[in-house]
């Protein structure tokens, strides 16, 4: 049984985490004792009906403020397929808080009230799913009982999406009309929109095609660890652990180590449960090689004809997370994959608005939740791909060295 890792994302009030409730609630995946706490929270406040949305909204400010603040991650299963939900908030000052949510997603649900229409968090949510390489978006028009299950207003809503999204890097693109308080096409089809004939949304989560969204041909295998037991029957092992970031492994394949460029052979692929006949994403290993070559923890394990780049300068597109602004000539400490080095900021070439897909230039700093191009310069080199190619050696993140905090996530632009 495959997993699906998806995100939720929409403005203020569209209703994400009643939505998730109602996800949980009708595919039996609370506990009893979960839902009796919910009903008394909702009768506490005065609700007319059980809350569904208190199941994700964990932190007392969240219940209090009734909005979203923090990424909340709710796990559940059907006979199908397993899930990994990331309720990400919709207010524009939470953007980083999406952006950590959405980073991993096969999928990203963006929300829109069917009475409110497409507004401009519905756009930012979209471009910044695009900029992460969500591969699959769903636009879920919710509240469609308050516009009487209106065939026009959901149409109109879907049209004006899709011409938007046009004009984004999205591969996959569905459009569902949905009523989280009700159920109507969240579990069960709606009998009020007899108009409507695709999916409900939990059948689409269950079918969408997401193996082909792997990346299968790029051998990547970023080392974490070096193995060399101390015991005496084993003090000859030396395996190199980590986890496949991309790309099938076998034993007998010759392989490239980098940034050193030493070439071996797969000797053997090691797991807790044993040697398996081959690796592949997101599979957790220790890889033998029949060679005893220098290979460190931040090196990366590849194939001789298919090799990434190896770079001190970095053109990447970050999302700025801090409340001190990133200025040029700032200097922090890159996290890329398994390896870490010191960078400095060389440039910052412009702000994109993530409403109007405008370009601010002339740019000279990047404030908090404001999304930048850059390019950096590191200390050593990083072995990376761009991101559009693969999300695991694409990405990286920076942090302060002074404060030890996460400031910015950041992807590796395309060549």
């Amino acid at each position: 049984m495959d997993m699906l890792r998806f995100a939720t994302a929409g403005s203020v009030d569209d209703g994400k985490s009643t939505l998730i409730g109602r996800l949980l609630y009708d595919s039996k995946s609370i506990f009893e004792d979960q839902l009796e706490s919910v009903e008394a929270t909702s009768r506490d406040r005065g609700d007319e009906y059980v809350d569904l949305a208190l199941l994700t909204d964990g932190l007392r400010a969240e219940r209090e403020q009734g909005i979203t603040i923090d990424v909340a991650y709710r796990y559940f299963a059907t006979p199908k397929r397993k899930f990994i939900i990331a309720d990400t908030p919709g207010h524009a000052q939470y953007t980083r808080n999406m952006v950590t949510g959405a980073s991993t997603a096969d999928l990203a649900i963006v929300l829109v009230d069917a009475r409110k229409g497409i507004l401009e968090q519905s756009r930012r949510h979209a471009t910044i799913a695009s900029l992460l390489r969500v591969p699959h978006i769903v636009l879920a028009v919710n509240k469609m009982d308050l516009v009487d299950w209106s065939q026009d207003v959901f149409e109109s809503i879907r049209d004006e999406f899709f011409a938007f999204a046009s004009k984004l890097n999205v591969t996959d693109l569905t459009a569902i009309p949905v009523s989280a308080l009700t159920g109507d096409n969240v579990v069960t089809r709606s009998e009020n929109m007899p108009w409507y004939e695709g999916s409900n949304l939990l059948h689409h989560l269950e079918n969408v095609y997401i193996s082909s969204d792997r990346n299968l041909q790029d051998v990547r295998f970023p080392v974490q660890y070096v193995i060399r037991p101390q015991q005496s029957k084993h003090r000859d092992y030396r395996g190199y652990a980590g986890q496949v970031a991309s790309g099938v492994l076998k034993p007998g394949d010759e392989v490239l180590v980098l940034p050193s460029g030493l070439t071996s052979t797969i000797a053997s692929i090691d797991t807790a449960d044993g040697p398996v006949d081959e690796a592949f994403p997101p599979m957790s290993v220790t890889i033998r090689l029949e060679d005893e070559i220098d290979i460190s923890r931040g090196d990366v394990i590849c194939r001789p004809a298919n090799r990434p780049d190896v770079t001190q300068d970095i053109d990447a597109t970050i999302c700025w997370m801090d409340e001190h602004p990133l200025a040029v000539g700032q200097k922090l400490s890159v996290l890329h994959t398994t390896r870490a080095a010191r960078t400095i900021v060389k440039n910052i070439h412009y702000q994109l608005d993530v409403n109007t897909l405008h370009r601010a230039e002339g740019i000279h700093t990047l404030g908090l939740n404001e999304i930048g191009r850059v390019t950096l310069r590191t200390t050593t080199p990083l072995v990376a791909d761009p991101y559009s190619r693969n999300r695991t050696t694409g990405s990286f993140v920076l942090i302060d060295e002074a404060t030890n905090r996460t400031v910015a996530a950041g992807t590796l632009n395309d060549r």
